[in-house]
């Protein structure tokens, strides 16, 4: 077997290829995450206005900047030190009041029960340490605080993937296998599909490192920490949704990503 990668050698490929990440992002062509993702997370969101939040894996802050338009004030971390350059730029020309920090998931630089609340966004399972990245979520967190975090569904996430369509192109199926096989460190490589052929001429594929979890070892981790569940969502994309970006439709026949709300004690 073997040497297990950690969140250092984890994190060290997110900050090589945060740039073009950034910049294809920033261009739109996120769209998963524009028109689907994010907007299910917020409408899952309790208010946050007036408490003080942790965003755990922030990328380059555009999630971050949408909690503090939701009145929220803002602490963010990312092991990426090129994400983190991005998201003070940022910051220098909006004047949101975030503080970003170049930190791990894992290693969080706060004192115990410091936020009302955390987020990730996407984030959470790119951290092979998962049981750690969650304890740090719950320590510093103040009782009766929540985590609110997004991952890829474990059930459709799985390392043997198939996208069936039938001859207009259009998904009618997702053929998913190796559930329980998972993966520790295989690397993904790819771009937005979204984004045009002429817009990608040049540019370096993302290389992702992936961490498979099943659904029962997510939950059971959760409660093991300490955390009660609050809430779960599986977002699925409206027709009025695929009608404008048709790219989402397979987001139709199955749940692509899992919502989880959970809170800390009082």
């Amino acid at each position: 077997m073997g040497r297990r990668m950690d969140h250092r050698e984890a994190g060290q490929y997110w900050n090589d290829s945060a740039e073009v990440w950034t910049t294809l992002s920033r261009m739109g062509f996120d769209v998963y995450r524009d028109y689907l993702n994010t907007p299910a997370f917020f409408a899952m969101l309790p208010s946050v206005d007036g408490l003080s939040g942790l965003d755990i894996g922030c990328g380059e802050g555009a999630n971050t900047r949408l909690l503090v338009k939701r009145g929220a004030r803002m602490t963010a971390v990312d092991i990426s030190e090129v994400f983190i350059s991005y998201a003070r730029q940022a910051e220098a020309d909006d004047r949101l009041g975030i503080d970003y920090r170049v930190a791990s998931a894992v290693e969080l630089p706060f004192a115990e029960a410091t936020f009302d609340f955390a987020t990730g966004f996407m984030s959470l399972m790119d951290v092979p340490e998962t049981d750690r990245v969650l304890a740090e979520a719950y320590r510093v967190l103040r009782p009766s605080g929540f985590l609110q975090f997004s991952i890829s569904h474990p059930c459709f996430d799985t390392p043997h993937r198939r996208n069936l369509r039938d001859s207009t192109r259009r998904t009618y199926a997702i053929e998913v296998g190796d559930y329980f096989l998972g993966r520790e460190g295989e690397i993904d490589e790819w771009l937005f599909k979204a984004a045009p052929a002429e817009v990608k001429v040049g540019l370096r594929k993302f290389r992702i490192p992936r961490f498979s979890r099943t659904l029962s070892q997510w939950l059971n981790l959760i409660l093991q920490t300490g955390f009660m569940l609050d809430r779960i969502e599986e977002p699925r994309p409206s027709d009025e949704v695929i009608a404008a970006h048709p790219d989402l439709q397979d987001a139709q026949v199955v749940s692509y990503f899992l919502h989880l709300r959970v809170r800390k004690p009082a």
